[in-house]
Order: C-alpha cells, then sequence, then structure tokens
C-alpha cells in the first residue's frame, strides 16, 4: 500500500474515532443520563404514593375512632376519603413500579387495606350497630383486632418502601454500570486514536520527514556549489520517484552548467576577437593578438594565424613572438581545407580554413589530444572572425557608398538651387510682362486673350512648383518658424474661404463642421498645408462631387479630416503617396495635372509640428486625408475693463 493510501487510511480512522468518541460521550451518555433521571422520577412517584397509601389509612383509622369515642358523623369525612383514596395510591404505585417483588407486596399491602376495611371497619359502620359513644376501655377486643390489622398494614406499607429502595438501588447501579461502560468505550475509543495517530507520525516521519530531510541537505549542498551532490532515494515509493527525479534534474543541471560555461568561454572568446577586429588602427598587432586569444583559450602552444583585412590586405602572425613562420607547403595543405570545418592534422595540429578565402588559423600544441570543447571554442572563433571580417567588409562598402550618397544630395542641392534660380529669373520676367499685356490688351483678340490667358495659367503653376521645390529642398524651415498657439478651426475658415470659387467652378458641394481646436506652430506653414489637402480634393473630385472638412479635438490630440468623392487612390499607390514627384496610376490616366509634390509638402510641415497625416482610399468612392496634431493650451485672454 502506498504512503499516500496509507496516511488517507489513517486520517480517515482518526476522523472516525474521533466521531466515535463524540457520540459515545454526546450521544449515549447523554440518552443513559436521562433514562436513569427517568428511573429515579418512576421510583419517587411510587414511594410517594406508597407514603400517602399509609397516610391515608393513617387518617381513615384516626377518624374511624374518633366516631367510636363520640359517635360524632363529623369523624367519618377523614375515613371515607382517605380509605377511598388509600386505593387510587395504591394504583399509582403500581403503575410507577417495574419490580415484581414491589408489585407482589403491593397486593398484600391492598389485601391489607381491605382485610381491615371489611373486618374491622365495615362491622362498625354496618347498619344496625350501636352509634352510642364507646367509653374508653370497652370493646377491647373489637379494638385489638382493629390495631392487629393495621399493624399488618404498616408492616407491608413498609416492606413496599423498602422493595422500592431496593428497586432504586438496583437502578443506580445500573445506571453506574452503564456510565462505567461508556467511559470504558470512550478510554478505548481514545487509546485507540493515540495509537492511530502515533502510527501515522511514525509512517510520515520515516516515509516522508527523513527522506525530505536528506533532501534538503542535498539542495543544500548544490547550493553551496557541490554539484555532484546526490540524494539517496529512499521512502514511499512516491518519494523515491521524486528523489530520482531530482537527481536527473540535478545531472541534467550539472551538464547544463558546463555546456553554459563552454558556451560562456566561446561567447567570452568571440567578444574578445570581435573587439579586436574591430581597433584596426595597427592590423597587425590585432592579428597577433587574435591569435595569442585563441592560443590561450584552446591552451595551444603556437598558434599560427592570417587574415585577410579588407582595405589593408592579407597579414600573418605567429604566437607566441618567437615562433618561426610556417612553411609555404604547410600553409598551401591549410589553405587546401574546406573552409569553416576544423581539420586534425598529422602532426597534431589543429587548422581552420576562413571562408571566402579570408585566410587560416593553425594551433599545435604536444601532449593531450584535442577535445570536442576545444574543437567547437575554435570553430566557434573561426565564424566570429568570418563574420566580423564580412561585417568590416560591409562597413567600408557602407562607408563608400555614405560618401557617394553625400556627394549625390550635395550635387542634388545645387542642381535644384540652379535649376530654380535659372527658372525664376525668365520666368519673373514673363510673367510680369504677360499681365502687362494683359492689362493693356485692349485690342486683343479672343483667341490671343485666351493664349496669354494660357501662359499666365501655366506661368503661376510653373510658379508654384518650384516654391514646392524650394520648400522641400529646406525640410527643416517648419522647425525654425515662429510658433504660436493657433486656432486651427480658423485656419481652415480661411483656407475653405480662399477656394470656395474654385470648387463652386466646378460645382461642388463643400461641407465644413469645425469647431475650436488649438495647436502650437507655424501659421503660414499650417495653412499652405491644408490648402494643399484642400486644392487636391477639388482637383481630383468630378463636377457635381462631394468635398467635407471635419475638425474635432480632446486633450490630447486635434484631427482634421478632408474627405472626397473623388477617383480614389489604388491601393498598390497608398505606400508611395507622400513621396516627392509620385503620382498614383489612375491620376496619370485621367491626366489631371500635377508634378506630386503637394502630400509630401503636407507631410513635412505636418511632421515638423509633430503630427502624422494618413489616408484612406477607395478607388471610384474617394479618399480621406487625416492630419492628426498635439493639442496646445488655450490662450487666456486679457478682458476690456
Amino acid at each position: 500500500m502506498s504512503v499516500q493510501r496509507r496516511l488517507n487510511v489513517g486520517i480517515a480512522a482518526l476522523f472516525l474515532l474521533f466521531v466515535t468518541v463524540v457520540v459515545v460521550q454526546a450521544g449515549l451518555g447523554e440518552r443513559q443520563r436521562a433514562r436513569h433521571e427517568r428511573e429515579l422520577a418512576r421510583i419517587t412517584r411510587a414511594q410517594a404514593a406508597n407514603d400517602d397509601v399509609l397516610q391515608l389509612m393513617t387518617d381513615a383509622e384516626t377518624g374511624l375512632r374518633g366516631f367510636q369515642l363520640t359517635g360524632e358523623q363529623l369523624f367519618l369525612e377523614p375515613y371515607r376519603s382517605g380509605a377511598g383514596a388509600a386505593g387510587a395510591a395504591l394504583d399509582r404505585v403500581a403503575e410507577s413500579t417495574r419490580d415484581e417483588a414491589v408489585r407482589r407486596l403491593l397486593d398484600r399491602q391492598r389485601a391489607a387495606v381491605r382485610t381491615w376495611l371489611d373486618e374491622h371497619a365495615a362491622p362498625i359502620l354496618a347498619p344496625g350497630a350501636p352509634v352510642a359513644p364507646v367509653a374508653p376501655g370497652t370493646d377491647d377486643a373489637g379494638a385489638a383486632r382493629g390495631k392487629q390489622l393495621f399493624d399488618e398494614l404498616r408492616r407491608v406499607n413498609d416492606a413496599v418502601a423498602d422493595a422500592l429502595t431496593a428497586e432504586r438501588r438496583t437502578a443506580d447501579r445500573a445506571a453506574t454500570s452503564a456510565t462505567r461502560l461508556l467511559d470504558g468505550i470512550a478510554i478505548a475509543l481514545v487509546t485507540a486514536i493515540l495509537l492511530v495517530g502515533y502510527l501515522v507520525a511514525r509512517t510520515g516521519r520515516r516515509q516522508l520527514l527523513a527522506p525530505l530531510a536528506q533532501l534538503g541537505d542535498t539542495i543544500r549542498r548544490l547550493t553551496a556549489g557541490d554539484r555532484s551532490a546526490r540524494a539517496e532515494p529512499s521512502g514511499a515509493p512516491e518519494l523515491r520517484t521524486v528523489i530520482e527525479a531530482f537527481n536527473d534534474l540535478a545531472a541534467q543541471t550539472e551538464s547544463l552548467l558546463a555546456a553554459e560555461h563552454a558556451r560562456a568561454a566561446r561567447a567570452g572568446l568571440r567578444q574578445a576577437v570581435a573587439a579586436e577586429l574591430q581597433d584596426m588602427r595597427d592590423p597587425a598587432a590585432s592579428v597577433r593578438r587574435i591569435a595569442g586569444l585563441i592560443g590561450a583559450a584552446v591552451g595551444a602552444g603556437t598558434a599560427h594565424a592570417e587574415l585577410t583585412v579588407p582595405g589593408t590586405g592579407p597579414i600573418r602572425a605567429c604566437w607566441p613572438g618567437s615562433t618561426a613562420e610556417l612553411p609555404a607547403r604547410v600553409v598551401s595543405e591549410v589553405l587546401a581545407g574546406t573552409p569553416g570545418e576544423p581539420v586534425l592534422r598529422p602532426d597534431g595540429g589543429f587548422a581552420v580554413t576562413l571562408a571566402d578565402d579570408a585566410g587560416y588559423l593553425l594551433l599545435t600544441r604536444s601532449g593531450a589530444p584535442w577535445s570536442e570543447a576545444e574543437r567547437r571554442l575554435l570553430a566557434g572563433a573561426v565564424r566570429e572572425i568570418e563574420r566580423a571580417l564580412h561585417q568590416l567588409g560591409l562597413q567600408r562598402h557602407q562607408d563608400r557608398l555614405i560618401s557617394e550618397l553625400r556627394q549625390l544630395d550635395q550635387r542634388k542641392d545645387v542642381f535644384i538651387q540652379t535649376v530654380t534660380h535659372e527658372l525664376r529669373t525668365p520666368l519673373t520676367s514673363i510673367l510680369g510682362y504677360t499681365e502687362m499685356i494683359v492689362d493693356d490688351g485692349g485690342d486683343l483678340g479672343p483667341m490671343q486673350q485666351r493664349a496669354l490667358t494660357a501662359i499666365l495659367r501655366n506661368a503661376h503653376r510653373l510658379h508654384d512648383t518650384i516654391g514646392d521645390l524650394i520648400l522641400l529642398d529646406r525640410p527643416d524651415s517648419g522647425n525654425a518658424a515662429m510658433s504660436d498657439v493657433l486656432d486651427l478651426a480658423d485656419l481652415a475658415s480661411g483656407v475653405h474661404a480662399e477656394l470656395t470659387n474654385a470648387a463652386r467652378a466646378k460645382d461642388l458641394d463643400v461641407d465644413v463642421e469645425v469647431g475650436e481646436a488649438w495647436v502650437r506652430g507655424d501659421r503660414t506653414q499650417l495653412q499652405r498645408a491644408l490648402r494643399k489637402l484642400m486644392e487636391n480634393a477639388i482637383k481630383f473630385t468630378p463636377p457635381g462631387g462631394r468635398v467635407s472638412w471635419h475638425l474635432s479635438a480632446d486633450e490630447q490630440m486635434v484631427a482634421l479630416s478632408v474627405t472626397d468623392t473623388g477617383i480614389g487612390i489604388p491601393a498598390e499607390d497608398v505606400p508611395g503617396l507622400f513621396t516627392p514627384f509620385h503620382r498614383a496610376g489612375n491620376a496619370m490616366d485621367q491626366a489631371v495635372q500635377g508634378p506630386g509634390l503637394g502630400l509630401a509638402i503636407v507631410r513635412d510641415i505636418v511632421r515638423d509640428h509633430g503630427g502624422s497625416i494618413a489616408v484612406q482610399s477607395v478607388v471610384g468612392r474617394g479618399s480621406t486625408f487625416t492630419i492628426t496634431l498635439p493639442t496646445a493650451p488655450a490662450p487666456v485672454f486679457a478682458s476690456t475693463p
């Protein structure tokens, strides 16, 4: 039987024994006491009734004697009441007793009462009997007979009283015996409880506590650093299983710690090698230190290394410094090996060839063979060297690309400045002279008027494009601009008023839903961003469409949404939508004019103000552009007295 089952049985037995003790003491003991009290009450009633019999008969005898002496009928009242009640008292005694001896004595007492009444009292009270008072001393024979009969009645009554007392003693002895029996049972049960408790404690100590104490000692030894400590399986089968599992866990932990130590050694070696390769101010010294680190880590006698450093070329090094260089034949044999695979040479050396012709590593020592952990350590160091050399090559290539990109960016800036300057100067002259001709062109024909209008329109469009290019060429201008607390609703209403004619020209329905929303920023830049969003919505919405503004604000952010029912934006064009010169495919298909700079400018302005812009669009149904800016505290204006 398992320890768990034995403990369960023992605990259940303790519980049952305890319940039995409670039942015996509280239940049976109480019932026994109640029964004894009922027996005593019954016998007491019988004794009282027996005393009543004697008292009633004494009253009757006294009344009869008084009648004899005086002849007065008044003395017969005690006689009649006593003689009548004596029978009822005898019945009560008979009802209250269960002893056969008492019942037999009661029959004798009943007979004695009847005899006294019949032989002594009845002749005196019989019809025709003389009623005259009897003088004392007369009729001595009748009085003697009456006294003899009454004395017999007293003796029988005393015998009944003695029998009732004996019955009471018998009831007391029975109650005492029952109480002793219950006490004995309780003592036996308590003894059984103590015995079962001892057995449970002994089982727990032998099968659980002692093995657990041993297991605790083993855990403390392991905590103190003794990784070889193991617990002896003992105790219950379940606990033996736990101890065996604990020993397995300790063994696995020891092996994992050993592996972790080896991994830490490999990681430390890789980090040291990587640190040397990152500081290549003196490549020859770095390669020599790397050879020394690896040789010392694996306990090699000598170490030979050749590394091809990007930007420097092959570098050879030996460790210790007095070690002679390898012969060309040995170098050729090492380089002919498989890259990245450690090879044990016939002379006891351990060689690894680096990938991509990055060099080799050869270690030698005498005596102890190379262990598997040392092989893994060497392979990890070689992989770190390969990675670091590759990273160094990538870094050199990246530096070269960054330098070229900077040169291209400078050339781009010069090109934009040159182009904008060279375009702006003649464009200013074109606009000036064209406006003069239009102002003084009263003699111009309709075709000439249309031509001049087209020239002005396209010249202004080119002027706006040049302005956008200049703005994109200065991405940080928004950060350097004046920063004020502005009501974005006021700016949106102003832009809406400026573009009302353009929307009315295309018969567009424009809805504006704005409320007070305070932000911090540059008024001109924010107006430019809102204007470009509204211009795009009007431009890409066909006649009869709908454009709506919605402005909302909370304690954290202000959100402005511009929604149109225009041509929409294909999903594949959304990622590049805010890139300069990017135009959606359907816009180019429908020949909608524009250089593709507006949304890029809006993004830069919003980003400079610490906000963001998002777009949701469905082709053929329209688009929604949402600008989100941080909320600024509303200004407090001084009231005029």
